[in-house]
């Protein structure tokens, strides 16, 4: 019986879940599963702590050829170095299967950021209009018809980040644990990613350029506006709308561009444990999505406070920059803590 076999057996006989003698060893139920189907070894520290809470000898449970009679006393307490985890296997089937899951995750997620970053843009053009008495309705009541579709717009955004998070439960491991490859799959993985490089890179110039034009549209409405005003002429705050509105149009395809290009190089670099999927940054990926969940608030909170849509779109880039300082400050805490 392998070692396997004994711990289902025991854990089974003590009427535990593998739930419950998780909770006992300090580990997830998925380390047990993985134990019982011998997906993965437990370290000695948790061996030792097995032979106690099953009333067995750590040489019955190591010792393939013992039977339980013969271990029954348990062992004397040794001190052990823990060992590291043994790393998940990713076979060449599972890794396709990730890859095109995540091909289908970028464009759905890419297109929930756009959708959260264009929200207020319908907002802005009614009210434009709404000044310029182009529709009829009042500056207040299209104002709130705007918000309205602002907020319909956000909650569609944030349900594609959700839908595609539940659809990428099974492949988390890849973001979490170490891995170990099975052979094929770094050469397949690589030769992916070389086709993909030029993509990359096209996408990449695209995003940036989109992200820093952005603003012209919105200095060429101000420049005409004080041109109407030298001319003797009224300056309108509507075709200034227009301008945040168009900046906020091509802000949202640019970061699109990135978002999506971004996730695809990402899938590559799960699978060969590059980039910022190393076993140390996984580690200190643990609070990226709370991250970016407060730089939201903080865009949509000051934006409605401010009524300034023209001025807070600026939180993305600043966000971007501190998201690289804060990524490099995890990576010293983890780095401390292992040591």
């Amino acid at each position: 019986m392998i070692l396997a076999d004994k711990i289902m057996e025991n854990r089974k006989k003590n009427g535990w879940s593998q739930e419950e003698l998780a909770d006992k060893l300090g580990v997830s139920r998925q380390s047990v599963s993985k134990w019982e189907g011998a997906q993965a070894m437990p370290d000695m520290k948790k061996i030792l702590q097995m032979s106690e809470l099953f009333g067995v000898s750590t040489d019955y449970l190591l010792k393939d050829e013992m039977t339980e009679a013969a271990g029954t006393a348990v062992a004397e307490t040794v001190e052990f170095e823990p060992e590291e985890e043994v790393p998940v296997r990713v076979s060449l089937e599972e890794a396709s299967r990730f890859l095109a899951y995540n091909e289908k995750a970028a464009g759905i997620v890419s297109t929930g950021v756009m959708l959260c970053i264009f929200s207020p843009v319908v907002m802005l053009l009614l009210m434009g209009l709404a000044e310029m008495g182009k529709i009829p309705m009042s500056p207040h009541t299209a104002t709130m018809l705007g918000i309205i579709i602002l907020l319909v717009m956000v909650a569609l955004g944030v349900g594609l980040f959700i839908l595609t998070g539940m659809k990428g439960k099974p492949f988390e491991y890849l973001e979490k644990q170490k891995i170990d490859t099975d052979y094929g799959v770094d050469g397949m993985v690589k030769e992916r990613q070389s086709k993909y490089a030029p993509t990359h890179t096209k996408l990449l110039i695209i995003g940036v350029s989109l992200c820093i034009l952005s603003s012209v549209p919105l200095f060429v409405t101000l420049l005409g506006g004080r041109s109407r005003v030298a001319e003797g002429g009224e300056a309108s705050d509507g075709w200034v709308v227009f301008g945040v509105a168009l900046l906020l149009c091509l802000v949202a395809l640019g970061v699109k561009f990135l978002v999506l290009t971004g996730m695809k190089q990402g899938g590559f670099q799960k699978l060969l444990e590059e980039g910022d999927y190393t076993r140390l940054n996984k580690k200190a990926s643990k609070w990226d999505g709370i991250y970016w969940g407060i730089v939201l608030a903080i865009y949509l909170g000051w934006s409605f406070v401010s009524m300034r849509w023209d001025f807070t779109w600026i939180v993305w880039p600043i966000g971007g920059v501190l998201f690289a300082a804060y990524k490099e400050v995890m990576k010293i805490v983890v780095s401390s803590k292992g040591k």
